[in-house]
């Protein structure tokens, strides 16, 4: 199933490329509202991230959405998961998030999500791209105007969120006695996530929350976290937490400022809080001794391919809970019907609480094998098959190292790069391999 416009996290770009203008938005809200009338639904909800270019794109696509007579509801900054969860307590019939995740501020990006919060299906999305190849039309006379959708704003939507999130946490004794450090990422998590821990009784330091729509994820939040562990250390705080720009991802610190990935806090709940599953899910990414860890505490470990929408699908095809990239996305489906940063937070402190001990305390240092990943930009698409000799170089190395090594070449789904990641138990092999392997893509697909 080959997608045009599509990449594995919903629609994304530079702005101004692509999609990712004005008027291209308007089409795309009038082809994903004709798709979605044509399935009996008629209300969709947006939020966004705090990008400068979502106030453009959210005027855009709710055009669009009204020109196809669907109403829309507006919840502005709002983080990826609550839109989820809003949508299915509005009885939305589709919920739409503008962001580019962890992506800097000059990127942006929509996704979406069915009525019951979870991402639409790809025929769904097939749908959508066969509709915004088509005319743009509308169904009846425009001039008689009652065929056109109408536009709300929805003021309580952060009150309810933060209630949610505080639903997700269950222990009887609240976070009373913690310093906590919360990185916000400058972006959709500014106002609920330091409420969600506040209210919960800890005390909450707050860094990146001062968004200006131009600083989303610079030098803060999950993908960089200096500034977390520094401050961490100057406050003497006892947990670091770290948001994406949309709030779905998380990355932990503990209070010597050093960093718990989402390989981590997996075998963390893995083996704390969701034990008594058969199994878990990681991805293509998880370092194998995350696996090897799981196996020994007698739970299943299943690897899908990389994006939290494929670990969704392998736990919902085994009917399990817990599944997490090394990226921070981790699903925890008893609680949230996707990965939520705020809420996987919560589940990890939990498990100090009903523990009474610290990260620091807990035995999860496990020794890593060494893995190197080098992104190579692309300037056409990338298909291994059409490189003889990078395919022959796989196979060769695979052959010479045989379990000793993991390799894994695939091309981004959110942006112009291919990525290369050589997996060892020799941290100078995997080195030596990745930049081999690395410049072989450059010369062919660059």
């Amino acid at each position: 199933m080959i997608k045009k416009y599509f990449g594995t996290d919903g629609i994304r770009n530079r702005v101004g490329k692509g999609l990712m203008s004005p008027d291209q938005m308007l089409k795309l809200g009038w082809a994903v509202g004709s798709v979605l009338k044509s399935q009996g639904g008629s209300k969709v909800m947006i939020g966004k991230d705090t990008r400068v270019s979502g106030y453009m794109f959210e005027s855009a696509l709710e055009s669009g959405f009204i020109y196809a007579g669907v109403d829309v509801m507006l919840l502005g900054p709002m983080p990826t998961p609550a839109v989820a969860y809003l949508t299915q307590t509005f009885h939305a019939d589709l919920g739409v998030v503008i962001s580019a995740s962890h992506n800097p501020h000059y990127d942006n990006g929509v996704k979406f999500f069915d009525g019951r919060g979870l991402k639409i299906s790809d025929e769904m999305e097939m749908a959508i791209e066969a509709a915004f190849d088509q005319e743009m039309v509308v169904s009846a006379d425009i001039t008689q105007l009652e065929s056109l959708g109408r536009a709300m704003r929805i003021n309580d939507a952060p009150g309810r969120y933060v209630e949610f999130c505080k639903s997700t946490y269950r222990e009887k004794k609240k976070l009373d006695g913690l310093h906590l450090v919360v990185d916000c990422a400058h972006g959709a998590a500014y106002q609920v996530a330091p409420l969600v821990f506040k209210e919960l009784g800890a005390k909450v330091t707050v860094i990146g929350d001062q968004p200006n729509g131009l600083n989303i994820n610079q030098g803060c939040g999950a993908t960089d976290l200096s500034a977390l562990k520094a401050k961490v250390i100057e406050v003497n705080a006892d947990i670091g937490i770290a948001l994406d720009g949309d709030g779905d991802r998380l990355m932990m610190v503990d209070s010597l400022g050093e960093v718990l990935d989402g390989d981590d806090l997996l075998y963390l709940l893995a083996t704390e809080s969701y034990s008594s599953q058969p199994g878990v899910v990681g991805t293509l990414m998880t370092n194998r001794s995350i696996e090897n860890a799981i196996v020994e505490k007698g739970l299943m470990f299943v690897r899908a391919n990389v994006g939290d929408k494929y670990v969704m699908q392998e736990l919902k095809q085994r009917g399990w809970l817990l599944g997490a990239e090394g990226s921070g996305h981790i699903l925890c489906l008893d609680k949230s019907s996707t990965g939520d940063g705020i809420v996987a937070a919560l589940q990890v402190l939990a498990v100090l609480v009903r523990n009474e001990s610290t990260l620091n305390d807990l035995d999860l240092k496990l020794e890593k094998f060494p893995m190197k990943l080098l992104n190579v930009a692309i300037t056409k698409p990338f298909n291994i098959a059409e490189s003889p000799s990078l395919s022959s170089m796989v196979a060769e190395m695979e052959s010479e190292y045989n379990q000793d090594i993991r390799i894994l070449i695939r091309p981004s789904g959110t942006e112009a790069l291919v990525r290369v990641m050589v997996e060892s138990r020799c941290e100078e092999v995997a080195t030596r391999l990745v930049e081999m392997l690395a410049e072989n893509v450059r010369i062919y697909f660059s």
